[in-house]
C-alpha cells in the first residue's frame, strides 16, 4: 500500500467563515494558528494571547471551532474520493489517501500529488504533503512539510529517522522526558523495550507502527448516501458573480462523491441564504447526467450571470437532486485507434511476432448446441465482417462453458450450486444434433431445457436439466 496524507496546517483558521488577516485562531487563551501576516510578526502557535496581541496590537482572535472543522474535512474527504475511493481521516488536520491500488490510472504517484494539491489550492486550503508506504510515517512526514514521496519502507525509516521527537504531536511530557535522555529525532528511539517503561506504550507502538514493524489498519471514510454540503461565506457578496469561487468548494466535493458512488448527476440545487434571513434556490439541470466539475462550474456561471440577488448572501447550500447510476462498460481494446486500422495494424504485429496459428478469433457457428455454437476463425474475417443486430430473441448466452456440463445437488427446493439457485428465466428446450450421434469426438443428440439461474451470492449461472438431472454448463461474467 502507498498512503499520500495531505496535512492542512492552517484548517482551523481556514475552515472559519468570517476571518480578517490579521488572525489568529485560540483555544483556552493560547494561539492554535496564525495566518501568514500574523506569523511574520512572530506569532507562533502555542503562545499566550496576551503575548500574540502584545506583538500585534491590531490582531483578530477567533475561538476554535470543531464542529466547522470536522465539517471541512468531511467535504475534504469526498472531493478527495476523485483520486480513491480508499480515503481516511486523520482528525483533526489530515487526510490520508491509499494511491497505490490507483498510481498506473493517473500517470504515477508525481501526477497524483500534483493534481491533489492543485485541488486543494483551487479551493483555498493550504496544505503540505508526504508519499509514505505507512499511514502515520506519511501522516509525521506531511506534517514536518517533507513535500517528497518514500515509496518503500528503507527510505521511508531513513526519512522517519531524522523527524525531531516534537513531530509526532505525543504529550509534552513524553516529549520533555526524551530532551532529558538527550533524544531528539526519531532515529534515536532505538530501544523499544527500555522505552516502554520510561515514555509509556503509546508513543512506542506509534514508532513502530510508522516504521512499519506493526500493523496499523485505518478506518475507512464512509461516503454519505445523499450529497448536501453547506458553506458559510468569510463576508456578505452583493453580486451573484462573485459566488462562483466560494459555490466551486462546495462542487468540488460532489466531483469527488459521484467519483465514488459510480453516480452521475442529473439536477441540483444551490440554495443561498441571505443577510436578512430569507433563502432563494439556484436549480441547475443538465442536458445529460455528468459528472465534470468543469461542467458544473460553466452552467452555474451562465445561471449566475442573470440572476439578480433580492439581498447579499451569507451562506450557501448545495444538494444533489437528482442522481443516477454511471453506466457500465467496458472499454474497447483497440479504442485509440481510428476505424479498425489499429487493430489489424496490432493483429500484424502479433502474427508477425507469434506465428498465425498462434493468433485466432472466436466466430458464431450456425448450431443450437451450446458445444458446438462456436468455431475458430481468421482474425481478418471477424474485422472485414459488419456487426449485425441479433433480432432471434434467443435467451442469454453466457461467454464462459465449462469444458464438461457439472453435474448439480437436487434438493427439494430445487437445483444447489454454492447454495440454492432461484431461476430467473423460463426454460428453453434445445433439441438437436441427431445427425452427428455416434461420431467420436462429436455432442451428438441433445434434449435439455436451459435456464439462467442465481444463488444467494449474487453469482449468475447457466444451467439445464435432462433425464439424468441438473448440470451447470456456462457462467455469467
Amino acid at each position: 500500500m502507498l498512503w499520500l496524507a495531505l496535512h492542512f496546517p492552517l484548517l482551523t483558521l481556514e475552515a472559519l467563515p468570517s476571518r480578517q488577516s490579521p488572525s489568529v485562531v485560540t483555544a483556552r487563551g493560547r494561539v492554535l494558528a496564525a495566518d501568514p501576516v500574523a506569523a511574520a510578526a512572530g506569532i507562533l502557535p502555542g503562545q499566550k494571547l496576551s503575548t500574540a496581541l502584545g506583538l500585534l496590537p491590531g490582531l483578530r482572535a477567533n475561538e476554535r471551532d470543531p464542529a466547522r472543522e470536522a465539517r471541512a474535512l468531511a467535504d475534504l474527504a469526498c472531493w478527495a474520493g476523485r483520486f480513491t475511493p480508499t480515503v481516511s481521516l486523520a482528525s483533526p488536520d489530515a487526510l490520508l489517501l491509499e494511491i497505490g491500488a490507483c498510481r498506473r490510472l493517473f500517470g504515477g504517484v508525481a501526477a497524483i500529488v500534483e493534481a491533489a494539491l492543485d485541488g486543494c489550492r483551487a479551493q483555498g486550503w493550504s496544505v503540505a504533503w508526504a508519499v509514505a508506504p505507512t499511514p502515520l510515517g506519511a501522516r509525521w512526514l506531511a506534517r514536518a512539510d517533507a513535500a517528497a514521496s518514500y515509496e518503500n519502507l528503507a527510505t521511508l525509516q531513513a526519512a522517519l529517522a531524522d523527524l525531531p521527537c516534537a513531530v509526532p504531536g505525543w504529550p509534552a511530557e513524553v516529549v520533555a522526558r526524551l530532551e532529558a535522555f538527550g533524544l531528539r529525532r526519531l532515529g534515536e528511539l532505538t530501544s523499544p523495550a527500555g522505552l516502554r517503561r520510561r515514555i509509556g506504550n503509546g508513543p512506542v507502538d506509534d514508532l513502530l507502527r510508522a516504521r512499519g514493524e506493526l500493523p496499523d489498519p485505518q478506518r475507512a471514510f464512509v461516503f454519505p448516501e445523499r450529497f448536501a454540503a453547506g458553506l458559510e461565506l468569510p463576508s456578505r457578496v452583493d453580486f451573484a458573480e462573485g459566488l462562483a469561487f466560494a459555490a466551486q468548494r462546495l462542487f468540488s466535493a460532489l466531483a469527488g462523491w459521484l467519483q465514488v458512488r459510480q453516480s452521475l448527476l442529473r439536477a441540483c440545487t444551490l440554495h443561498l441564504t441571505h443577510d436578512d434571513g430569507s433563502t432563494s434556490a439556484l436549480p441547475l439541470r443538465f442536458g445529460e447526467p455528468c459528472a465534470d466539475e468543469g461542467r458544473f462550474m460553466r452552467l452555474l456561471r451562465e445561471h449566475l450571470g442573470r440572476l439578480q440577488l433580492a439581498a447579499p448572501v451569507e451562506a450557501l447550500q448545495l444538494d444533489a437532486d437528482e442522481v443516477v447510476a454511471r453506466p457500465g462498460a467496458s472499454a474497447g481494446l483497440f479504442e485509440q485507434a481510428a476505424s479498425g486500422e489499429g487493430a489489424a495494424a496490432c493483429l500484424e504485429r502479433l502474427r508477425a511476432r507469434l506465428g498465425d496459428d498462434a493468433v485466432r478469433s472466436l466466430a458464431v457457428r450456425a448450431d443450437h448446441r451450446p458445444e458446438c455454437a462456436t468455431r475458430s476463425t481468421d482474425p481478418a474475417d471477424i474485422l472485414a465482417a459488419k456487426a449485425a443486430p441479433d433480432a432471434s430473441g434467443a435467451m442469454p448466452r453466457p461467454f464462459w462453458l465449462l469444458p464438461v456440463p457439472q453435474p448439480l445437488t437436487e434438493r427439494a427446493d430445487g437445483p444447489h450450486w454454492h447454495g440454492p439457485l432461484q431461476l430467473v428465466t423460463r426454460g428453453e428446450r434445445l433439441e438437436s444434433g441427431w445427425w452427428d450421434s455416434g461420431e467420436p469426438g462429436a455432442a451428438g443428440d441433445i434434449r435439455r431445457d436451459y435456464f439462467v439461474a442465481r444463488n444467494g451470492e449474487g453469482r449468475w449461472a447457466w444451467i439445464f436439466r435432462d433425464a439424468q438431472g441438473w448440470y451447470l454448463h456456462g457462467l455469467f461474467a
